[in-house]
């Protein structure tokens, strides 16, 4: 690890909630069992940006709201603490940033306001993402090829262009573009200053907006303000609209396994998201 890298106050916690008594072997294997895990565990969620508070990075923070608190976060949140991790258990990884494309043109020259990580095993170099939402990829994705790679659940593919990867994935019959990334090295600097912009700048797509996503077994659940899907591998995804602030809130608990923040303006701003959707 870094020497000026902060280090987990709670990761024997953090290990058992992802189904390890003791520590793994840092191996290409346990890197794709941490992934799923991860996944499949520890929630997608922007309920901060909603209630529009501050969303603090700094490590202690992260793993008070995500493994004491009872809440998930986005990338700033959950690929840092995952990378931490990482590093504690031995894996050669170091932080990278990109520029989300999702659903619009694939070269769009985006803000960088996505983190994720690059992990070298054996020599191979990977990418691995705990922070990406509705989308993300639920194994490691080799980086040296172009070819189309299985996960656990839809196949992903990353082309080159200059120095910039981009991640498509696979959907029906159809690849879309999700995010640019590049291998340049980042500071806490650059991590602060993207935060900074997802949580408070009135473009950013998370201000003022509810996004929540959890994998499953040949599934993902996601919500978008009102808009609840389940997305099955191999068939037609269960659609609905939420239009009670009652069901919405029983529906964070439920299906995301959310323990929701205390604050007064919780049930009037998901009131008013549901009007407007």
């Amino acid at each position: 690890m870094p020497q000026d890298s902060p280090s987990l106050t709670h990761s024997r916690l953090y290990l058992q909630r992802l189904g390890y008594d003791t520590p793994p072997a840092p191996t290409l294997e346990t890197l794709a069992q941490l992934q799923l895990r991860h996944v499949s565990r520890f929630v997608f969620e922007s309920l901060s940006t909603l209630l529009q508070v501050p969303v603090p990075i700094d490590l202690a923070s992260v793993e008070q709201k995500v493994l004491l608190d009872g809440r998930g976060g986005y990338c700033y949140e959950l690929n840092q603490m995952f990378l931490t991790l990482l590093q504690e258990l031995g894996f050669d990884a170091r932080g990278i940033t990109g520029r989300v494309v999702m659903g619009g043109p694939p070269d769009a020259l985006t803000a960088r306001t996505h983190r994720l990580s690059l992990v070298t095993i054996n020599g191979e170099r990977y990418i691995t993402d705990v922070g990406f939402g509705g989308m993300v990829p639920t194994s490691p994705l080799r980086l040296n090829t172009q070819a189309p790679q299985a996960t656990t659940h839809e196949p992903y593919r990353l082309t080159l262009n200059a120095d910039s990867y981009t991640l498509w994935a696979q959907v029906g019959e159809e690849w879309r573009g999700l995010y640019v990334f590049d291998l340049q090295p980042q500071s806490h600097f650059d991590y602060e200053i993207g935060n900074w912009y997802v949580s408070t700048h009135p473009n950013s797509p998370f201000l003022g907006q509810l996004k929540v996503a959890l994998i499953g077994p040949g599934l993902r659940r996601t919500l978008n303000n009102g808009n609840y899907a389940v997305h099955h591998l191999g068939r037609d995804s269960e659609k609905r609209q939420i239009t009670d602030v009652d069901e919405l809130l029983a529906l964070l608990q439920e299906a995301f396994g959310l323990r929701l923040p205390e604050h007064p303006q919780l049930r009037p701003k998901l009131a008013q998201l549901l009007a407007d959707t």
